[in-house]
């Protein structure tokens, strides 16, 4: 009976974030004229990212170069081929060799690093470079794609016991299709340890109200304001999910986190699969929970934040830029800490 409490209390946690089906992360509105400059709030100045490691930093420059050269309609079939050319161009300049893998309704990009230690299992960093119509998609999901590439750049020739594997989904917006073709292979899960998805991680927000939640929530918010990264993960892979709420251990240099650049990071454990909470299996982690392998979903969670979710707003001025950075420095931070580890990333029963 106490193991149904907690697995109740776990999914109460995963609904203040995601809400009802009519307020989820992936809601679609209505599109307005397209806005050509938009003011954005912006908090004090702050250094471009923390000095983890200066070889592991991100550039911010380089981010936003991505996000700006992906300033387009990705909707029909010749957008999302001039999608891959970028891509892949991209990541033949960082000595990468990736791969088209074709399935009925689009085209996956796959690109792998080996590891040293064979027997320790892969993990793939990922995020879905397809758009809805009439949207240019800054944050939906040129952000993603950009913090991907750059988890290339700064990876791509770091010598780890684990694999990493990168991988760019094809028609997401159309129900999730370019990720269940990915699964599909089952060969390939064998070997795969965790995966680490984003959708949507450049928009912020820092005045007070301008995050919303559904009403009537059973735990107290996090925060009235949108400036925390929400990771949402399946509570039977909770060492993969730990990977982010360790990933800010604050450097001597920064005697606090607010000068350290890094966003707030609020992890939600979900239970069963989301069979408690479906608008949690709304992109493309959602079918690797259902192959049995462990997957978060990293999150600036969308339309409860943003006000430019799936319209032609949606555009580069709109990517908080410190927000952003942040933000992919915790992705390159906890991958990294998951490739140089080689332990199981399966939840462990208490001893």
């Amino acid at each position: 009976m106490k193991k149904w409490i907690w697995l109740m209390l776990l999914a109460l946690m995963a609904v203040a974030v995601v809400g009802s089906r009519g307020s989820t992360f992936f809601e679609q509105r209505p599109s307005p004229t397209i806005v050509e400059r938009i003011p954005l709030e912006t908090p004090q100045p702050q250094a471009e990212a923390r000095k983890v490691n200066i070889a592991l930093q991100v550039s911010t420059d380089k981010l936003l170069t991505h996000i700006q050269k992906l300033n387009f309609q990705r909707y029909t079939t010749t957008e999302r081929s001039l999608t891959r050319t970028y891509i892949t161009t991209e990541l033949r300049k960082l000595g990468w060799k990736p791969k088209l893998e074709k399935f009925s309704e689009g085209v996956n990009i796959f690109a792998e690093r080996p590891g040293t230690n064979k027997a320790a299992k892969a993990i793939l960093v990922g995020a879905h470079y397809d758009t809805v119509a009439f949207s240019p998609g800054a944050d939906d999901n040129g952000s993603g794609v950009a913090v991907v590439l750059e988890v290339a750049r700064l990876l791509g020739s770091r010598s780890t016991p684990r694999t990493l594997q990168l991988a760019f989904f094809d028609k997401e917006e159309a129900g999730l299709l370019g990720s269940q073709a990915f699964v599909s292979k089952k060969a390939r899960l064998q070997n795969l340890g965790g995966a680490i998805v984003m959708d949507m991680v450049g928009y912020a927000c820092y005045t007070s109200g301008c995050q919303k939640y559904p009403p009537g929530l059973p735990v107290t918010p996090p925060s009235d304001k949108g400036d925390f990264l929400a990771v949402v993960g399946d509570t039977e892979h909770l060492p993969l999910l730990n990977a982010f709420q360790n990933s800010q251990n604050i450097p001597s240099t920064a005697p606090n986190k607010e000068e350290s650049n890094l966003p707030s990071v609020l992890t939600l454990p979900i239970p069963l699969k989301g069979l408690l909470t479906p608008d949690t299996l709304r992109s493309d982690h959602a079918p690797f929970w259902y192959q049995g392998v462990g997957a978060v979903l990293v999150t600036d969670t969308a339309n409860l934040r943003t006000p430019h979710y799936h319209k032609p707003t949606d555009v580069p001025a709109t990517i908080e830029r410190s927000f952003f950075t942040g933000a992919a420095q915790i992705v390159v931070n906890a991958t990294t800490a998951l490739l140089e580890k080689t332990e199981v990333l399966e939840t462990q029963p208490p001893s």
